[in-house]
């Protein structure tokens, strides 16, 4: 007897899970929202939850990669104050740990976090940190954090970030993220920021062939050192990226339900993931903004089996995958990986 639809997805609501490309900003509960935006006197539009969906989630818009960044702009009014950034980021790692994702990888831009109200970098950081820290506690989940820069920030702001990232080390703070409009906004002007903080001891993720050419992921390898790439879902069209991704054994952070909402894929039975695999990249299968797209991990998994053909075995493989490409000191990699190993064998 074939398993039924709600079989499947109950199996994957099981499955251990590991999330390594999912940002703050994009993870907001809609009540929280609205509570804040009451609390605060937001000036929008609107304030309940019904009228506060579409400023901040994608519905029935055409796809498109800026009114996708536009939901961000949006929901920089939603800081006011430490006790909001902490409830946030607390909610964010809460709401992980829901849908069985044992270890996160959550990025947050502190920038995004701090300018509007005129917080200090450092503090917003140091907030972002210690609500993780209280919700691993409280949660079956362990949690790293990312500290993300935006293309279209100045080197100054991007070497200012680098130093409070790697202040912040002993809190939590693995890696560097580059993200961002790709098409209007190069990533080299950052080559030495992403590099010295390389070199200190930071992970490095670029997001690069989203919707611009696969010579962005080349320049994210080769320039900043990019050991993982946000999405590059657009390397297909380069052999020699897709070779040199290989070679430099680079892991590829897809997120499918993103991919459609931004347009860098027409839809989800032309998404590249079984491309990708077929070619044997390492893939792992994320999230990118669960409440902007409106999406689970356990969606992205159904999502990658029903409309991508990809077996349960290969979403065993992308987990283990992103417990092996995890930004961790490599004796916690291999002992994360050995557990995602034996879970899944047995689930």
């Amino acid at each position: 007897m074939r398993p039924t639809i709600e079989d499947t997805r109950t199996r994957l609501c099981a499955l251990p899970k590991i999330d390594l490309h999912r940002h703050l900003e994009g993870s907001l509960r809609l009540q929280t929202l609205a509570e804040i935006a009451q609390e605060h006197e937001i000036d929008l539009p609107a304030r309940a939850i019904k009228d506060l969906r579409p400023l901040v989630t994608v519905g029935g818009e055409e796809p498109d990669f800026h009114r996708f960044l536009e939901k961000f702009r949006v929901l920089r009014r939603f800081y006011p104050t430490r006790e909001a950034v902490e409830r946030i980021t607390y909610e964010a790692v809460a709401d992980a740990a829901d849908d069985n994702v044992r270890y996160l990888e959550l990025r947050f831009n502190p920038v995004a976090l701090a300018r509007a109200q005129g917080f200090p970098l450092e503090e917003v950081t140091r907030w972002v940190c210690r609500a993780v820290e209280r919700a691993q506690r409280d949660h079956d989940i362990r949690a790293n954090l990312i500290v993300q820069i935006g293309r279209d920030e100045t080197v100054e702001t991007a070497g200012e970030l680098a130093r409070v990232a790697l202040a912040h080390r002993d809190a939590g703070v693995v890696g560097l993220d580059l993200a961002g409009d790709e098409e209007r906004f190069p990533a080299s002007p950052f080559k030495n920021v992403f590099r010295r903080a390389r070199g200190e001891g930071l992970h490095v993720t670029v997001h690069a062939g989203e919707v611009g050419s696969p010579a962005n992921v080349e320049e994210a390898i080769e320039d900043l050192q990019a050991e993982r790439i946000g999405h590059g879902v657009r390397c297909l069209a380069d052999p020699h990226v897709v070779e040199l991704i290989r070679e430099r054994n680079v892991t590829l952070e897809v997120c499918p339900t993103s991919n459609v909402q931004t347009g860098a894929v027409q839809d989800f039975w032309r998404h590249p993931l079984p491309d990708l695999l077929a070619l044997g990249l390492r893939v792992s299968i994320n999230t990118d903004d669960p409440s902007i797209s409106d999406t689970t991990l356990t969606d992205e998994y159904w999502v990658a089996m029903s409309a991508m053909r990809i077996t349960l075995e290969q979403i065993k493989r992308a987990i283990v995958t992103a417990a092996e490409a995890s930004f961790q000191p490599r004796e916690d990699r291999g002992r994360m990986a050995a557990w995602f190993r034996r879970e899944l064998q047995s689930g």
